[in-house]
């Protein structure tokens, strides 16, 4: 009687020498007192409703038309970023505002929730960026729900109405992981069309910039020519030479990325152009979503990008105000240490 054989599985091929010898490295924290204490005081009250925006609290502008305001914009500024550093709807912001005020015994005016959402359709908003010297950013885009539904009732019953996504956009300092440009759009915007409007407002010298392959456009790269030095973009895997040698004019700087790739390989390319330093770009937006969470809390659309503008602000304050040394290594105990205290780097070995 013949047996049927059952085929064997095939085993899955070693890794390599080279990705065996790859470690990840490591990051431990050597300042834990002063970093727990910066992690406490970001539900400080004090450093949200400061002094500086109690002593601007009051309307001091020009007259308008109509009944005039009584809040400032730096009033509006404080109290929506109250609210999202709190997850707090507009009604229960204006109770907390109004409680804070009655224990301090101060006798100013707190804002209507109305009037909250009515002037954050034009309210401006500074991202208070402190860094100096020339930017190298890091692009990215992460997508905002609306309207949506839970995920465990998706997974048990499927979905039953339209959501509703928003995109934000956002450019970060690499050294100091501040968030130097937040938009936010609607959700079919391509990440590339959104490259001169993030740069637009940045006011400094921007000696690098890198993004991921969706950035691989004409569009970008002529912004790239006006306002950035280095750019930083890996090409498509089927990319082609835009302009030849023979052609006149400098070389283009994707052509040059692209030559360099087919020389020496794209991790190659990678390692060496520091185009790794994109990967902050994954950590600023982890950081926002844990923080403030995947959801936009306002509804109308101008409301949207004055909250993303906002969230960027206090990320911004709350980066400012952490003090975290970290040593970084292959393994523990590695050679080489790398400090970074308050967004600078020291290299020591």
């Amino acid at each position: 009687m013949s047996q049927t054989r059952t085929p064997c599985r095939t085993r899955r091929p070693r890794q390599s020498s080279a990705r065996q010898a790859t470690e990840k490295a490591v990051y431990r924290i050597r300042n834990w007192r002063e970093y727990n204490q910066a992690l406490v005081n970001r539900g400080s009250l004090t450093v949200w409703v400061d002094q500086e925006a109690l002593d601007a609290w009051l309307y001091r502008g020009p007259n308008r038309w109509g009944a005039q305001y009584i809040c400032s914009d730096a009033a509006i500024r404080c109290l929506l970023t109250l609210r999202a550093v709190s997850h707090l709807p507009l009604r229960a912001t204006q109770g907390m505002a109004a409680s804070i005020f009655e224990l301090m015994g101060l006798d100013l005016e707190v804002p209507h929730y109305s009037t909250l959402s009515r002037r954050a359709v034009e309210l401006a908003v500074g991202l208070a960026r402190k860094s100096e010297g020339p930017l190298h950013l890091v692009l990215d885009s992460t997508g905002l729900k609306v309207y949506d539904e839970g995920e465990w009732k998706v997974r048990k019953h499927g979905y039953s109405k339209w959501r509703t996504w928003r995109k934000l956009h956002l450019a970060i300092e690499a050294e100091t992981h501040g968030i130097q440009a937040a938009m936010v759009t609607e959700a079919g915007v391509d990440d590339a069309e959104m490259v001169e409007p993030l740069l637009k407002p940045i006011d400094r010298e921007i000696a690098a910039a890198a993004g991921d392959g969706a950035y691989d456009k004409r569009k970008v790269y002529r912004v790239q020519e006006h306002r950035t030095g280095t750019i930083l973009i890996p090409p498509r895997s089927n990319a082609r030479i835009w302009k030849h040698a023979d052609a006149p004019g400098p070389p283009l700087a994707r052509d040059e990325n692209l030559r360099a790739i087919r020389r020496s390989g794209r991790k190659a390319w990678k390692r060496e152009s520091g185009y790794h330093m994109r990967s902050l770009a994954e950590t600023g937006v982890c950081r926002m979503k844990v923080i403030f969470g995947d959801h936009l809390a306002s509804r109308r659309p101008e409301c949207q990008v004055t909250e993303g503008a906002i969230r960027g602000r206090a990320l911004n304050v709350m980066t400012h105000t952490d003090s975290g040394v970290y040593v970084r290594g292959a393994t523990y105990g590695a050679a080489q240490v790398e400090r970074i205290s308050l967004g600078t780097r020291h290299t020591a070995r």
